[in-house]
């Protein structure tokens, strides 16, 4: 008889204590008006551009994938970037195709989950088929845990997460986040980038579930700013099958994160103001919203984005680029062979983000 491989789900009655209700009542506090100021903005693709750069970077340097600021704004495709930064882009392609798929169908399918870690590693290897897969203490090199091998057994645990992910039942969406999160970590489908989709993964579930509308939510800083208790908690969990901690963590770090991004959120909105009253002012003949636009879409512009964006001449993107620069509204700088227009405060806005816990 074929064994029943089920997946571990709390009893939904083991997180009904006082810590997880209170976590969870900060949490979608925060997250509801999160959710509100990104509705507010007039044009939210600035948000799904700057903060995946954000959210991209940090989720990486989980995985000891460390790239700088100017790596990432600066990125070309196909140029002799470094591969961390060409690993980062890989993680917002990841992000986008689960964002799209979500937006389009209302739903997480294997299918999503495969595309997203396809993108984010850049090959179609799909599930682990081979045995031989430990997770190990990076500083001592012994194993920590020994997730499924089978591939049947592991096809058979994603089908189940994916079930789970959809259930219709009267768990709290962030309580299923944490589960589903813990879940497909300990899972440990794919040969590699599994940290990267499973964050990833994390924020579809806020977008599949209605908390936010865009995958903006700076998680990954605070997992990174609590690495050891993040991966502590990973594997108590699995020994101790006590999920109270663990969700108490996540759900934390939803509050953490919410709070810091309302504030971000509401300087950016602030600093676009008084950029756009200081070009009225200033450069009344250059002046546009779509101009405005692409100065806080892209810290580091240049004159592709803005030729493409605005719809005029290479020749007059350079002059408007020149005449901002002239007039203190950028700076520019030039990396390799290519020019670039430096937003300073928008960059030092979004390179100094902290968290209220940290």
């Amino acid at each position: 008889m074929k064994k029943v491989v089920e997946l571990e789900i709390p009893s939904h009655d083991s997180l009904e204590v006082k810590a997880v209700w209170q976590s969870l009542t900060e949490a979608h506090r925060y997250l509801a008006e999160l959710k509100g100021l990104c509705e507010a903005l007039p044009n939210r693709a600035i948000l799904l551009d700057t903060l995946a750069m954000q959210e991209a970077k940090d989720s990486s340097e989980i995985e000891n994938i460390i790239t700088t600021h100017d790596e990432l704004y600066a990125y070309e495709p196909n140029s002799a970037a470094s591969p961390a930064a060409k690993e980062v882009q890989n993680y917002i392609a990841g992000l986008r195709v689960g964002f799209s798929d979500v937006q389009e169908s209302g739903l997480i399918r294997l299918n999503t989950i495969l595309r997203v870690q396809e993108a984010v590693e850049q090959n179609n290897a799909g599930l682990r088929k081979l045995p031989g897969t430990m997770l190990k203490n990076q500083h001592t090199g012994a194993t920590v845990y020994e997730p499924p091998q089978d591939v049947r057994v592991i096809e058979q645990l994603m089908t189940e997460l994916v079930k789970f992910i959809h259930a219709d039942d009267e768990l709290d969406p962030l309580l299923r986040m944490a589960i589903a999160h813990h879940q497909f970590e300990s899972i440990h489908p794919f040969y590699d980038g599994n940290g990267r989709t499973g964050r990833i993964l994390n924020l579809l579930i806020l977008q599949r579930e209605g908390l936010l509308d865009l995958p903006v939510l700076y998680l990954s800083r605070y997992i990174t700013s609590t690495k050891n208790q993040y991966y502590r908690l990973l594997q108590s969990t699995r020994e101790s099958h006590d999920w109270v901690e663990w969700c108490v963590y996540i759900v934390k770090g939803v509050a953490v994160t919410a709070k810091s991004e309302i504030k971000l959120i509401k300087n950016l909105r602030e600093l676009m103001q008084s950029t756009k009253q200081r070009l009225r002012s200033e450069l009344p003949k250059l002046y546009s919203q779509e101009l405005l636009n692409n100065l806080f879409r892209y810290p580091y512009t240049k004159i592709e984005f803005v030729e493409n964006d605005l719809g005029i001449s290479r020749i007059t993107a350079a002059k408007y680029l020149d005449a901002l620069d002239a007039n203190g509204f950028v700076q520019k700088k030039k990396i390799g062979r290519t020019n670039f227009y430096i937003n300073a405060p928008l960059f030092n806005l979004l390179t100094r983000i902290t968290l209220d816990d940290e």
